[in-house]
């Protein structure tokens, strides 16, 4: 059976490979948030990351692991802009040309950014899901490596990274709180927090329209979803087998928020805390802003996972919220 999460040594081997790539993100406490909790709630800004989230994290440590055949071969890969983007940086410092195949309605912002380090961007894709078949598919025709968007033990071990930072500043951590889509993120910091933490909750947050994964853990089997438009962009997208069984290993719970409270959520960071953020950054502020995570023990730590919205969506979240 293929292993899925990477173990804590391989989480602190990642970190000292992306050192001096990715930048070590600032944890910082909310005042307003800790207030509302009753107790202290930090956010963890990966909107602050080189590349705008925390992708750039796994796709680097899992690029830098690849041949010298491989690397002249190239990768390709499928996102919904944030994986896109890390591994074009990746790609652009290891010399490594890059594929990405990102939604046609995805993200200005991101599919710009992927440009500008050198990567080719087809963007013809229906959704998401659509994308990762047609990445597979180029991979097959063209001999390039696919860096699958949310699996493979490198990839995990450089997201985890994202824990061992908080639990090396706030080595008291009791609850977590991170945004879920295919499971990346949740497998590398849920596998850390199991081997060094086992005491902390981990809590999910997605929405409304991006839930396949709290379907499945409520059904215990893999549930298809419709694919409904999103300010939560990067958590949209089916699950497999094996982002399930992720999400069974890690996760204590799961919760979603409805559109409105990402809206709201989004426009609260920027206005009330200075902190730009896309849909799929916000939805752990969201589900704390909306009382969604029962019986809260504190110290709290919500990942904002990025911040690559485009300006005039932003404008329309604050002035509608305005």
């Amino acid at each position: 059976m293929t292993r899925l999460l990477p173990s804590a040594a391989e989480i602190r081997e990642a970190a000292q490979t992306i050192k001096g790539v990715a930048v070590r993100t600032p944890l910082r406490r909310s005042a307003a948030l800790s207030e509302l909790a009753g107790g202290d709630v930090y956010l963890k800004l990966e909107s602050e990351q080189l590349t705008g989230s925390f992708k750039l994290r796994g796709a680097f440590n899992a690029l830098s692991q690849l041949t010298g055949e491989q690397r002249a071969r190239g990768v390709v890969t499928s996102s919904a802009g944030n994986h896109g983007l890390g591994v074009a940086e990746a790609a652009r410092q290891l010399g490594i040309p890059a594929t990405i195949f990102v939604p046609s309605n995805a993200p200005t912002v991101k599919k710009q950014g992927i440009a500008e380090r050198g990567a080719r961007v087809l963007d013809e894709a229906r959704d998401y899901d659509d994308a990762m078949v047609r990445a597979r598919e180029f991979a097959r025709e063209s001999g390039a490596l696919f860096v699958h968007p949310c699996l493979g033990v490198p990839l995990l071990a450089g997201q985890g990274t994202v824990a061992s930072e908080v639990f090396d500043e706030l080595p008291g951590l009791q609850t977590m709180l991170v945004c879920v889509g295919g499971g990346g993120l949740l497998g590398g910091v849920g596998a850390f927090l199991l081997s060094e933490a086992p005491h902390v909750r981990v809590v999910g947050a997605q929405s409304v329209h991006t839930d396949a994964m709290a379907r499945a853990i409520e059904a215990g089997r893999v549930v298809e979803i419709e694919n409904y438009p999103t300010l939560a962009d990067g958590l949209a997208g089916q699950i497999d087998e094996d982002a399930l069984a992720i999400g069974q290993a890690t996760l204590e719970s799961i919760v979603t928020v409805t559109e409105q409270e990402i809206a709201s959520a989004i426009a609260w960071l920027w206005l009330e805390e200075g902190i730009r953020a896309e849909g799929s950054g916000a939805v752990c502020v969201a589900a704390l802003r909306a009382g969604k995570v029962r019986h809260l023990t504190p110290p709290i730590v919500a990942i904002v996972s990025g911040r690559n919205i485009d300006q005039d969506r932003l404008d329309q979240l604050l002035a509608a919220q305005g």
